[in-house]
C-alpha cells in the first residue's frame, strides 16, 4: 500500500510463451494455489536494449525471462468489488522491439489516486511478437494485448475496477497497437475508450513484406523462415538477428522493399494478415471500425527531435541532404522549406518538423479525421512542454509527454523542475476521459484546463504545456496538413 492504494505486480495474465508454446498464441496461465509474491514486477520480454547515445534519456526494461506475460495493478479499492472505478490499461512503446510495463515512469500510483484502477503489461516484442509465419501465425504481440484486456474483463472487479468501462491508453508503439485494436474483431467489446499518444494507423506491414520480413530474420538468424525452425532459436540470437536487419533496412532506406520500416525505425510491425488484422487501421477507421469507441489522440510538438538530436543527426544535415529526404517523402521541397519554415532556419529543423509530420502528427490528424466522416467522438492534443534534457535541445520531443500523465516527473525527460500544474491538468483530461468520455476536469484547485471541443467542425487541437496556459487551437497545422494531403496514403507497404 502506498497511501490509498495498493499495488499488485508481476500478476500472469498468460502462461510462459515458451517452450511448447513459443511463438504460438497466448493460453491462459496454470491455476495456482498459496501466495503468490505481489510486490516485485514480473520478467519483462526478451529485448536488445536501447542504443548507446540514448543512455540516460530512456528507461532500460530489467529483468528478461520466460514467464513475461504479465501485468500490474494500482488501484484505490482493493477487494471492494462494488466500486466499479473506470479501468485504464497502458500498452508501452518501443518501436516493437523494446519497453516494459513495469518501468518507473509508468508507475499507476497516481493515477490511481485519481480515482482509477490503472493496469500496466508486457507483451512479446520483436520477432517474438510479431512475425507472419507460413502458418498464418501473426500479430501474437496483439494477441498478448488481447489476453491482458480479457483478464481484465474477468478478473478486474475483484480490484474495484468496472470492466464495462476499460480506457486503453499508450504511446508510440503502444498508440499504434490500440489503433489496431479498435480494428480487430477478436478485441471488439473489451474496451470503451482509447487514448493514443505519438501513434496511430498508418504503421502496419502487408502480408507480402511481413513476410520478406520474416524471411530475411530468419536467415540472419540461421534459421528456415518456419514456425519450428525459429522457435529453436535462442531469444538472444533472434533479437540479433533483428538488429542486423534493422541495420539493413536503414541502409536500403527502400519503401518498395520495406514498407513502413524504411529507414530502420523499425522491422517488425502490426501484420495486415486479414485474419488478425483484417485491414491496414487507417483504413478500416475511414470504413467506420471503431466508431464506437471515444478517442483520445495526440503528439507532441517536436516528435523527432529525439532520435536526431542525441545521435547528433542534426547538424550533419545539409541543405542538398534535406532536399533529397523532402523529395523522398513525395514533397515538393520548395514548397516544403517555405511550410516548415517556422521550425527553425537549420536544414536539421527543418527535416525534424518534417520528420515529425510524416511519422505523427498527420497519420494523428487522418484518424481524427477519418473518424469524424462517421460521426465518431474524438479529441485531439499537441503537447509543446519542452524537455530540458540535454541543455533543452530536445524541445517538445517524442515521450516528453508520458511523466505528465502519469505524474511521474522524477523521469529523464522531464525532471525536477517540471510544471507540477501541468501534469495535475494532464491526468485530470485523462482520467475524466476515461470516467467519461470527455477530457474535462479541473486538475487543480482554482483552475484547470478551458472547454475542450472535440474535433470535428473546427479541427480543434487542445494545445498543452507551450508557452501561457492551456488553449485551443482550430485547425492550427492547416499549412502542414494540406501539404500532406493525398501523399502519405500511397506509400507502398502502409504508410
Amino acid at each position: 500500500m502506498e497511501g490509498e492504494v495498493a499495488a499488485f505486480m508481476g500478476v500472469s495474465y498468460a502462461a510462459p510463451p515458451f517452450g511448447p508454446r513459443r511463438l504460438r498464441p497466448p493460453v491462459p496461465p496454470e491455476p495456482w494455489t498459496g501466495v503468490r509474491d505481489a510486490f516485485v514486477p514480473g520478467p519483462t520480454a526478451p529485448q536488445p536494449g536501447y542504443l548507446p547515445a540514448m543512455a540516460g534519456l530512456l528507461e532500460e526494461a530489467a529483468a528478461p525471462g520466460e514467464d513475461c506475460l504479465n501485468l500490474n495493478v494500482w488501484t484505490p479499492a482493493p477487494g471492494r468489488t462494488g466500486r466499479r472505478l473506470p479501468v485504464m490499461v497502458w500498452i508501452h512503446g518501443g518501436a516493437f522491439r523494446n519497453g516494459s510495463g513495469s518501468l518507473p515512469s509508468y508507475d499507476g500510483t497516481r493515477l490511481a489516486a485519481e480515482g482509477v484502477v490503472c493496469v500496466t503489461l508486457n507483451y512479446r516484442l520483436g520477432a517474438e511478437g510479431f512475425l507472419l509465419l507460413p502458418d498464418s501465425t501473426s500479430n501474437l504481440g496483439l494477441l498478448d494485448q488481447v489476453a491482458a484486456l480479457e483478464w481484465a474483463r474477468d478478473n478486474i472487479a475483484e480490484f474495484g475496477g468496472d470492466p464495462d468501462n476499460v480506457t486503453v491508453f499508450g504511446q508510440s508503439a503502444g498508440a499504434i497497437s490500440i489503433t489496431a485494436l479498435m480494428t480487430m474483431p477478436r478485441a471488439r467489446g473489451l474496451f470503451r475508450r482509447a487514448i493514443t499518444q505519438s501513434g496511430a494507423g498508418h504503421h502496419s506491414h502487408p502480408e507480402h513484406i511481413a513476410r520478406r520480413v520474416t524471411e530475411r530474420l530468419a536467415a540472419l538468424a540461421g534459421a528456415k523462415p518456419t514456425r519450428e525452425s525459429l522457435a529453436e532459436v535462442p531469444p538472444e540470437r533472434l533479437i540479433a538477428a533483428d538488429a542486423a536487419l534493422g541495420q539493413e533496412i536503414a541502409q536500403a532506406a527502400a519503401p518498395e522493399q520495406w514498407g513502413e520500416s524504411a529507414g530502420g525505425g523499425t522491422t517488425v510491425l502490426p501484420v495486415v494478415d486479414g485474419a488478425t488484422l483484417p485491414q491496414r487501421p487507417i483504413d478500416a477507421l475511414a470504413g467506420g471500425a471503431g466508431h464506437d469507441v471515444d478517442l483520445l489522440t495526440g503528439t507532441t510538438s517536436e516528435e523527432f527531435r529525439l532520435f536526431l538530436v542525441p545521435l547528433g543527426i542534426g547538424p550533419r544535415i545539409t541543405d542538398q541532404v534535406l532536399q533529397g529526404f523532402l523529395a523522398g517523402l513525395g514533397l515538393d521541397p520548395a514548397e516544403a522549406r517555405k511550410v516548415y519554415a517556422r521550425s527553425g532556419a537549420a536544414p536539421g529543423d527543418l527535416l525534424s518538423a518534417a520528420l515529425s509530420d510524416h511519422a505523427y502528427r498527420i497519420p494523428a490528424f487522418r484518424v481524427a479525421e477519418a473518424r469524424a466522416a462517421h460521426g465518431a467522438q474524438t479529441f485531439v492534443y499537441e503537447f509543446a512542454w519542452p524537455s530540458p534534457a540535454l541543455g533543452g535541445a530536445l524541445g517538445a520531443c517524442h515521450m516528453a509527454e508520458i511523466g505528465f500523465v502519469f505524474g511521474t516527473l522524477d523521469n529523464p525527460l522531464a525532471g525536477p523542475d517540471a510544471p507540477r500544474e501541468l501534469s495535475a491538468h494532464m491526468r485530470a483530461a485523462w482520467t475524466s476521459f476515461a470516467r467519461t468520455g470527455r477530457p474535462t476536469g479541473t486538475g487543480t484547485p482554482g483552475g484547470g484546463l478551458p472547454h475542450w471541443p472535440a474535433y470535428a467542425g473546427g479541427r480543434s487541437v487542445m494545445r498543452l504545456g507551450g508557452a501561457g496556459a492551456p488553449l485551443v487551437l482550430e485547425d492550427p497545422a492547416a499549412e502542414e496538413r494540406e501539404l500532406w494531403r493525398g501523399l502519405r496514403e500511397a506509400v507502398p507497404g502502409g504508410a
